[in-house]
């Protein structure tokens, strides 16, 4: 039984079966309609198309960046306490499509409707939270070593952000980057992965209602091009101040590369994770499969944080095993507008060929496939999660992230070894140990133990805190999004010294009339 028509929810966002890639700020921005230039949005669920959308094209791109560069004076002296109102007015109008933006994450991505609701109520919170950082972006005041002087520091503007969003999170990565550049006093260029530019569109449109209503056009624009020379204008231009990009690392390598060689710009990287998690011989191993079953399959194993390895003490690995995949027998996999689907499928036809090249890889190494590991032959697609025990850190199928619901189970003996198996990857976003020992977990979370930006304990290495800094080490880029301070990462700094004495060191040596 379908929980929702899909083009009635499309209708109810104001999408239509041609769409504009391209918006300036503006209701009125949006780009002419060209159905012969456009692409298909393509609903992984069933492999068909959804809708169509008119590319951005360079043209486009020059005329967003020249109006976001133009809006940026003006929004730079807005008050801040008053640009956090236009973001809660946008996350107030999330709020009042939450369903329908849930069920459009789900129609773009292949999430469950659970999940696309999900990832709405992120960009929610992200609003909330922004709004509220805009009346606290905290300066100091410093003890100057000379008299009557004061110090301090303060944050300031940066310019114009530029967004590159994953297709995995068609609306949290926006939310994230954008409410906090915007509180700033940057306008925002978001330009989304057209393998999900439905959810973006919908959310320029409420953005774009928001802006209206608030007298601040301009702050949010929308950048969709479908070739990728057309994209990296937003890397090369030096108008944009920061690029902030979700993705690859090796994009992300790319974009460094590309910013970082034009001193004076920024960027900021949320790449690849390769997230393990240490089950000990403590631990409960029926929390312990639950947690990790939705840290492997939820969102069909295409989160940046998904578990992707269990290390697990040897004299519990085949009780924990059996367990998890106890677990995995009861997640149903099926179209996502399915009221009972927990998982959906892939994004599309490449990620199951990745799919069946690691477990190819991993059976001929000597893995051993104990649940799942086969595409599931209907429309769409589907594969059914997976479970690859007797697996070794060093194998390159284990090394490498495969955007796909596999876990491979490595064995240790110590939890010395564990850590190292752990942290012997390239990657270090997410990470999460199950134990009742306070030794043990402590000696993962000091600085001999994990190595990633992301520490869980009994809890799966999936889900994000908005309250917390999100972002990792190594190869994952360093980069920080959401929470804590990571709205320092959108301004610039600015330490100040007055003199307030009326005086200077120079006036016995220089005289004057």
């Amino acid at each position: 039984m379908m929980m929702f028509d899909t083009f009635e929810t499309l209708s109810a966002l104001g999408l239509g079966a041609l769409n504009s890639g391209a918006c300036a700020g503006s209701a009125e921005a949006w780009t002419a309609l060209d159905a012969a230039s456009s692409f298909a949005a393509i609903n992984p669920a069933t492999g068909e198309a959804t809708a169509r959308i008119t590319p951005a094209t360079a043209e486009d791109f020059e005329r967003i960046t020249a109006n976001a560069v133009a809006a940026q004076l003006r929004w730079r002296m807005v008050p801040a306490p008053v640009r956090g109102d236009l973001v809660m007015r946008i996350g107030e109008l999330v709020k009042e499509h939450h369903t329908l933006l849930g069920q459009l994450v789900a129609i773009d991505t292949g999430k469950s409707v659970m999940e696309g609701k999900a990832e709405v109520k992120e960009v929610i919170d992200m609003a909330t939270m922004a709004a509220g950082q805009s009346r606290m972006l905290y300066g100091f005041t410093q003890q100057s070593q000379r008299a009557r002087h004061r110090m301090y520091d303060q944050w300031l503007p940066l310019g114009v952000t530029g967004i590159i969003s994953a297709y995995n999170f068609p609306a949290a990565v926006w939310a994230q980057n954008g409410f906090l550049a915007a509180i700033g006093g940057n306008t925002v260029i978001w330009k989304p992965s057209p393998k999900v530019s439905l959810t973006a569109l919908a959310l320029q449109h409420l953005s774009n209602r928001a802006m209206k209503e608030l007298g601040q056009e301009g702050v949010f624009s929308l950048f969709l091009p479908e070739d990728n020379a057309v994209a990296e204008l937003l890397i090369s231009d030096p108008r944009i101040a920061l690029v902030s990009f979700t993705g690859s690392s090796g994009v992300g390598r790319k974009v460094a590369q590309i910013v970082g060689a034009q001193l004076g710009r920024r960027y900021m990287l949320e790449c690849s994770g390769n997230n393990g998690c240490i089950v000990d011989e403590t631990a409960d191993l029926k929390l312990a499969a639950r947690s990790i079953t939705f840290g492997v399959v939820g969102t069909t194993g295409q989160r940046c944080t998904s578990t992707r390895r269990v290390i697990v003490q040897k004299s519990v690995a085949a009780r924990f095993t059996e367990l998890l995949a106890q677990s995995f027998a009861q997640i149903k996999v099926g179209d996502p507008r399915e009221a009972d689907a927990v998982v959906g499928p892939l994004i599309d036809k490449a990620a199951v060929g990745h799919f069946e090249e690691a477990i190819a890889q991993a059976v001929a190494l000597g893995g051993r496939v104990v649940y799942g590991g086969k595409r599931i032959e209907r429309p769409g697609y589907y594969v059914e999660p997976t479970i690859i025990a007797g697996a070794d850190n060093s194998w390159p199928c284990v090394q490498h992230e495969t955007f796909a619901p596999i876990v491979y189970i490595v064995e240790y003996d110590t939890l010395e070894q564990a850590i190292d198996l752990h942290n012997g990857v390239v990657q270090g976003l997410a990470s999460g140990i199950h134990s009742q020992d306070i030794s043990n977990i402590e000696l993962f979370l000091s600085a001999a133990g994990s190595d990633c930006g992301i520490a869980k304990v009994n809890m799966g290495t999936t889900g994000a805190d908005v309250g917390a800094a999100f972002g990792g080490e190594k190869e994952t880029g360093g980069g920080r999004t959401a929470g804590s301070d990571a709205w320092k990462g959108y301004m610039r700094r600015q330490s100040v010294c007055i003199n307030w004495s009326r005086e200077s060191p120079w006036d016995q040596r220089i005289k004057l009339d």
